[in-house]
């Protein structure tokens, strides 16, 4: 096998560790083509390539993680990570596992993690590598890497509940859920909702946002029945869609393009938590990317259109 066929057989879990580590499909993207580089230039053929190259996209994500720190504390509104609509690596036994390690909340609570407790939850916990390739992979003992495994664990397993496992449940409920969104059904999305529901949206300060997080089933319903009606009048489409790895959807323009993507967190029969990314930079991977506050204009202009007096009214 060439050295591009091994890397190309493993480019899936190479992208799939890079994700997991920084949070952003193109920032991945850029370490996987710089792992391929270092691949490429070596002057010998390692007698592992899966070891050397998992080894080699996890010390470029780190750099890359450490030098993002200072621009996602000074980002502007909530930062969320990049939407994911489909994890490119496969292992139909951990199909639900993986799912869980890739979705935004597990993502948000790796955020907290140092640079090297994130790479080695990952190696480790994740993607079950030894602990010899870990402590080879971020340049730590074994010791050093099993006491780095277990904080990780230990904040991880503290900052939320397993998901729920039952997928028909869950793409019934987002499905009941849209379908109100569309509606504006307050009564509808307040029954779907947890009391301490969790609405966060991420614009970056380059789209539409929720100046701050919303809490609470009434008014989380009553602000998504305010506004999402007025998208569908003006076209605006909802296509279901996996989003990291849970329920969720994409929303485009008349003409197709990106204008958002929802994730749903599921819990106990409940939504208890909505994430919305907004930013352009942040969907352009996914396509062509709409005019979020083009959108936005015509949306208030069709709301006050129907709260405008009549011609003949008081």
């Amino acid at each position: 096998m060439t050295r591009t066929e091994e890397f190309e057989e493993l480019r899936p879990l190479l992208f799939s560790i890079a994700y997991r580590i920084l949070g952003s499909v193109s920032e991945a993207e850029d370490a996987v083509q710089e792992t391929w580089l270092r691949y490429e230039a070596s002057a010998t053929r390692p007698a592992s390539p899966r070891a050397y190259l998992s080894a080699a996209v996890t010390r470029i994500s780190i750099d890359v993680l450490r030098s993002a720190r200072f621009r996602r504390e000074s980002y502007v509104g909530q930062w969320l990570p990049e939407p994911l609509l489909t994890d490119p690596y496969e292992d139909p036994a951990r199909a639900a596992e993986l799912a869980d390690s890739v979705s935004m909340a597990a993502l948000l609570l790796l955020e907290r993690l140092s640079p090297l407790e994130r790479a080695v939850f990952v190696l480790r916990e994740v993607f079950d590598f030894g602990f010899p390739e870990v402590a080879s992979a971020v340049g730590r003992s074994e010791a050093a890497c099993r006491q780095l495994a277990v904080r990780a664990r230990r904040h991880m397993a503290a900052g939320r509940p397993r998901f729920e496992t039952d997928r028909q449940e869950q793409e019934e409920l987002a499905a009941r859920f849209f379908d109100a969104l569309r509606e504006g059904d307050v009564d509808g999305l307040r029954t779907l909702l947890a009391a301490d529901v969790q609405l966060v949206g991420d614009g970056g300060g380059k789209a539409p946002q929720v100046a701050r997080s919303i809490v609470g089933a009434d008014k989380v319903a009553r602000l998504l029945a305010s506004y999402f009606p007025l998208l569908v009048r003006i076209d605006v489409t909802f296509e279901p869609h996996e989003v990291n790895g849970q329920p969720g959807a994409v929303l485009r323009d008349r003409d197709g393009r990106v204008l958002t993507t929802m994730a749903l967190d599921l819990v106990d029969g409940r939504i208890r938590a909505i994430r919305s990314v907004a930013n352009p930079d942040k969907l352009r991977h996914m396509g062509p990317v709409a005019d979020a506050w083009a959108i936005a204009h015509e949306a208030n202009q069709v709301r006050r259109a129907a709260t405008a007096p009549t011609e003949h009214g008081s």
